[in-house]
C-alpha cells in the first residue's frame, strides 16, 4: 500500500504494509530524532506531531497518517534548541532519551494553550516519562520558555 506523507515539510511517498506503525516509516525515511522505548504508546519517548498534534509514533499506524503532516525535531530546530537550551540551563537533561518526545510535546502545549497554569502545564505533559530527572527542572525551563516566547 502507497501512502503520502509530508515529513517536516519534504512529501514522500512510502510503501508500507497495513500494520506498519509511523515510527517504523518515518526511521525508514531517513530521521534520525524520533526515538522508541516502550512501544506501547506508555513513554512518550517516540513523540512526533501529526498535524501539530503531539502523538505517540510507536502505536500509531501509518496508514492513519496518509495524507498528514508530521514534524520531528528536524522541522522545527531552531525552537526545539531554544526549549532545549533552557532544559540544559535548568539541568533536566541528564540522559537525553525522551528529550525529543519532550520538546515537541512542550512546542506543541505552547501553540495550543494560552498561558496555561502548572496545572495545565503538568497534565499536558503527563505522558513523557523521564526516568533521570524529578521533573522539577523540566518544569522549570517549560515556564522559562512559555515566558520568553510570549
Amino acid at each position: 500500500m502507497r501512502i503520502i506523507l509530508t515529513i517536516n515539510n519534504i512529501n514522500k511517498e512510502v510503501e508500507i504494509m497495513p500494520g506498519d506503525v509511523l515510527y517504523d516509516v518515518i526511521k525508514k525515511s531517513g530521521v534520525s530524532s524520533v526515538k522508541k522505548s516502550c512501544g506501547t504508546a506508555s513513554c512518550g519517548v517516540c513523540t512526533v506531531l501529526l498535524d501539530g498534534k503531539p502523538i505517540p509514533s510507536c502505536s500509531y499506524l501509518a496508514a492513519k497518517a496518509d495524507g498528514h503532516n508530521i514534524t520531528t525535531i528536524e522541522g522545527i530546530q531552531a525552537e526545539a534548541d531554544m526549549v532545549g537550551g533552557m532544559m540544559n540551563e535548568e539541568g533536566a537533561i541528564q540522559c537525553g532519551f525522551c528529550t525529543p518526545g519532550f520538546l515537541l510535546t512542550v512546542i506543541a502545549m505552547k501553540r495550543e494553550l494560552e498561558n496555561p497554569t502548572e496545572e495545565e502545564m503538568k497534565n499536558y505533559l503527563v505522558g513523557n516519562l523521564c526516568r533521570c530527572s524529578g521533573y522539577e527542572g523540566q518544569l522549570r525551563a517549560v515556564k522559562r520558555y512559555l515566558e520568553v516566547s510570549r
